[in-house]
């Protein structure tokens, strides 16, 4: 084949003999590689879609290099560091703060006793826990020791209005860091209820609720007669007739048989239940209602009343009011609180964080 012959001829290679594989004829030679046979250790199509298969270290997370099982980290991308404690103990605190706040305004407050008129049940220097949420539950019992606002009853002034939900705030948060001022709680037991006939005395020296014989040798204080004086009182309607367990001493409605109410204290003004003396550890014990205020027959029909004069404190009676104890035991019952809340809202703040991150991918 000539020079003209080729130029005519595209089809044919221009090397003609010098093409491998090829003789100057232009055949193939045997074994030669053909135009579009597979070469030894090519891929292969694939069987059923004829596509070539892919290196096994090509997928995500393969045995291939860099195949880690897990998403590839950006060149230069820093790990993602957890939030630290100390950045959640503003939100600790602050929860803790209002915990406490509702904990001492609505639940429970610790009252330290300040004077011996409810000796030996309560001694001087003990710190009470009080129950607020008890009176709200049932009707207050003959025999409870409570602590109330002596305000209008007690002490001289106008009876204040029932304290609202703000009122009661507020008092928490003075005291909080201290006792609030104008400090009027007293505490002591009731012997009385709403409509009873309560007397002194009886031919054996005891007092009697609707004719029935008080038997208080377990809560008195040793030594104490019931009362020395005598009274006979029918408690008003929403009112509440009290007395100290030292007789001798205490300052209580006896004492205050002139003022308002013929000495008898508002239901409205009841603070809470003093169920618990929680300090000194060696003074821990609960405040039970003695028994013999659980007489069914104190419920009988009531007597006839027939009100004492009204008789002036000495130097032997005097009434002191109860303070409000510092305001640890409800700062750690908030902090005890506040712990789970944080982690709670922490990682639910951080499970939407994760929410929203999805949905902008």
């Amino acid at each position: 084949m000539d020079e003209e012959q080729r130029a005519l001829d595209p089809a044919l290679p221009e090397g003609g003999a010098d093409v491998p594989g090829m003789p100057g004829n232009g055949q193939a030679q045997p074994g030669a590689a053909q135009p579009g046979a597979a070469r030894p250790g090519a891929a292969q199509p694939g069987a059923e879609g004829g596509e070539e298969q892919k290196p096994r270290h090509a997928a995500t997370g393969g045995d291939g290099p860099g195949g880690s099982g897990g998403k590839k980290k950006k060149k230069g991308e820093k790990p993602k560091k957890r939030g630290s404690f100390f950045k959640e103990m503003p939100i600790l605190i602050l929860i803790a703060l209002v915990l406490a706040l509702i904990i001492k305004t609505y639940a429970f407050q610790a009252y330290f006793i300040p004077s011996g008129s409810m000796e030996n049940t309560l001694e001087i220097g003990d710190k009470v826990l009080v129950n607020k949420i008890v009176y709200h539950l049932r009707p207050i019992h003959r025999g409870d020791v409570i602590v109330f606002n002596g305000q209008g009853s007690w002490d001289p002034g106008p009876t204040p209005p029932t304290p609202n939900i703000f009122d009661r705030l507020y008092r928490a948060v003075i005291g909080l860091f201290g006792a609030a001022p104008g400090q009027t709680d007293y505490i002591k037991r009731v012997i009385g209820v709403p409509g009873d006939h309560v007397r002194c005395c009886n031919p054996k020296g005891q007092i009697t609720v609707n004719g029935i014989a008080l038997s208080e040798k377990s809560y008195l204080f040793p030594g104490n007669a019931p009362s020395t004086i005598p009274f006979s009182i029918t408690v008003p309607p929403g009112r509440l007739w009290v007395m100290g367990d030292h007789r001798a001493v205490s300052d209580d409605s006896r004492d205050h048989r002139g003022y308002p109410g013929g000495g008898s204290i508002p239901e409205n003004m009841v603070v809470g239940r003093a169920f618990w003396v929680v300090w000194p550890p060696s003074r821990w014990h609960v405040l039970n209602i003695p028994p013999t205020f659980e007489q069914s027959t104190l419920n009988a029909s009531h007597g006839s009343s027939a009100a004492g004069a009204a008789r002036p404190a000495t130097a032997d009676t005097f009434t002191i009011p109860v303070t409000p104890a510092g305001s640890s035991l409800p700062l750690a019952a908030g902090f005890i609180g506040a712990v789970p809340l944080t982690w709670g809202q922490r990682r639910l703040r951080r499970r939407l964080a994760r929410g929203w991150r999805r949905r902008r991918q």
